[in-house]
């Protein structure tokens, strides 16, 4: 699998998300590419603080990054240099099979939906997490992507 990973999102940025990657890369064998998108400088210093230099790593320059205060569609409008957009388009090119932001989830859901479009079928994102129980794991469906879902939108 190549995963394209928005190094930029998420509260404590490029730090942990690179970290986490490289534990991901260690974990997990069958990943064959891993995208960093992100301030080249700031995702090679968190590499070179792991001591990475595993050969499945690409990193991807963006200038911009969606703040947490950015509108979800403007913001994919008025930044299209940002790590999240520049991580979906390598996934509309064909570069990676899915992408990864803990950042803007708006923003994800947005340049998702703008650039990819949703499957046949499908007329909203929904977005779903896994949360495990003492006995099992179970699917929350539609965990915040959408604000008042229909009954129709959380069969699709």
């Amino acid at each position: 699998m190549k995963i394209a990973l928005d190094a930029m999102g998420g509260d404590f940025g490029p730090p942990n998300l690179v970290a986490g990657a490289v534990m991901a890369l260690g974990a997990y064998s069958q990943i064959e590419k891993l995208f960093l998108v992100g301030d080249t400088a700031q995702i090679e210093t968190e590499l070179k603080k792991d001591r990475c230099n595993d050969s499945r790593i690409e990193i991807v320059h963006s200038t911009q990054v969606v703040e947490m205060t950015d509108g979800a569609v403007d913001s994919v409008r008025r930044k299209k240099d940002s790590s999240v957009s520049r991580a979906v388009d390598l996934v509309k090119k064909g570069d990676a099979d899915a992408i990864v932001s803990a950042g803007h989830t708006g923003a994800a859901v947005a340049a998702t939906t703008i650039k990819l479009r949703t499957l046949p079928g499908i007329d909203r994102p929904g977005i779903a997490a896994i949360i495990p129980s003492e006995t099992n794991i179970f699917v929350l469906i539609d965990a915040g992507a959408n604000s008042d879902p229909r009954p129709e939108h959380l069969v699709q």
